[in-house]
């Protein structure tokens, strides 16, 4: 699935907000169908917007 990080960041904040607990880049990908390092980018751009946290190392969740 051949998805730009700008369509990604959309998809992983929409899991982000519906996942119920911490989750981690492999989750996302397995759950989506995007590829893990498109995944790991979004994450990224999420983390610096504040919209996504690292309550634990490896781990993410949503700032809500």
């Amino acid at each position: 699935m051949a998805v730009e990080v700008a369509e990604a960041v959309d998809i992983v904040l929409e899991f982000a907000l519906k996942a119920e607990d911490m989750f981690r880049p492999a989750d996302v990908a397995k759950a989506t169908g995007l590829d893990s390092k498109v995944v790991s980018k979004a994450i990224a751009t999420l983390k610096k917007e504040g919209k996504v946290d690292s309550p634990k190392r490896c781990y993410y969740a949503a700032v809500r």
